[in-house]
């Protein structure tokens, strides 16, 4: 009778020591979720179809899926974004993949973790009020373009397009009118002659007669034709130390972000627009899936990049800025695809 006792509080005791193993470990599985540092990601206007892969992951549910706690911040321009990123104010920018190079120059380490898109989305507009005098790139000269922001990727191409023309950077006056309403306003009052900018914007422009196309950056071709070969944009890029520091958080946003852009490559745009708050179709939803299904195509389907198209952004940076041939980029520094080959 003794030795039966002794089996059942024996089996009794593993049984107990086995509820509080699961309970610790259901526990530690709580705590591992409840711990993951919240992480949030200033994007450079996140109504724009080029950033688009930001609120999808969001409201696909893919951050949640991943045990994330991401905030997505609204700003017009990159350049502040990352001004905000290096001030460690946040985790992350959704931006061109341009400004890992240009912080570099400057002593500030930044890589892109997930390239979402291998082309601007960008065209140069003119005002159809001058488009019978400008009519190619060597008539930029003297006149005014909009810029999201002074020191932008919108800047820099530019300042490239400019140069490409015959003159310099500083034959040409950039303006900082943001995108969107800021900027039609600033070309209906004539306070910019041309702008760089993307959809919906550019279809707003064209729908309202404002304004007409000279260049076209939203394709290959077109941006081969432009910039001399692929040129990649759209970007996560986070502070290399961060990234470091945090490699299983950096790992579940790769795995979101990868997520994202093959659920965008698998659907139609009708599909991907109603998965958007309507506000982004800024008053016409038909104008907003045309300009939709136009810039589709520059996405990505799994965040890598294009192995031969850091290089080309070199070459883009380095002639309107010939200081970059003596600053020793690393361009492997400058990128990473780590995280999206290990992505799910």
């Amino acid at each position: 009778m003794k030795r039966n006792k002794k089996i059942l509080i024996g089996i009794s005791s593993m049984a107990l020591l086995a509820m509080l193993a699961t309970g610790c470990g259901s526990s530690q599985q709580a705590s591992s979720k409840a711990t993951m540092p919240k992480v949030t990601i200033m994007v450079g206007g996140l109504e724009k179809v080029i950033y688009l892969p930001y609120k999808l992951a969001e409201n696909l549910g893919y951050f949640k899926d991943e045990g994330l706690t991401v905030e997505l911040v609204n700003e017009a321009a990159g350049q502040s974004a990352e001004e905000s990123l290096i001030a460690g104010e946040i985790q992350g920018v959704g931006g061109f993949y341009d400004h890992t190079i240009d912080m570099q120059s400057k002593g500030k380490a930044l890589e892109s973790v997930v390239q979402m898109a291998g082309i601007p989305g960008e065209r140069l507009m003119v005002s159809n009020k001058l488009k019978d005098q400008i009519k190619g790139l060597p008539d930029l000269k003297g006149h005014t373009i909009g810029v999201t922001g002074l020191g932008s990727s919108t800047n820099f191409l530019a300042n490239y397009l400019v140069t490409k023309g015959g003159n310099t950077s500083k034959d040409y006056t950039p303006i900082p009118v943001g995108a969107g309403q800021t900027l039609i306003a600033a070309m209906q009052q004539g306070n910019i002659d041309l702008a760089v900018t993307t959809e919906p914007t550019v279809s707003l422009l064209v729908s309202k007669n404002i304004a007409s196309v000279l260049v076209d950056m939203n394709t290959v071709e077109g941006t081969k034709q432009a910039l001399g070969g692929n040129y990649p944009s759209t970007s996560l890029y986070m502070m290399n130390s961060y990234v470091k520091q945090h490699p299983d958080v950096t790992q579940h946003l790769a795995n979101a972000f990868v997520k994202t852009l093959k659920w965008i490559n698998t659907h139609k745009p009708e599909e991907i627009a109603d998965k958007l708050p309507k506000e982004y179709y800024a008053g016409d939803k038909d104008m907003y899936l045309t300009a939709l299904k136009g810039t589709l195509p520059m996405f990505s389907v799994d965040g890598k990049m294009p192995a031969d198209a850091p290089q080309k952004v070199l070459e883009v940076l380095t002639a309107i800025n010939p200081k970059l041939k003596d600053a020793g980029i690393k361009l492997d520094q400058t990128y990473t695809t780590e995280f999206v080959d290990k992505a799910k």
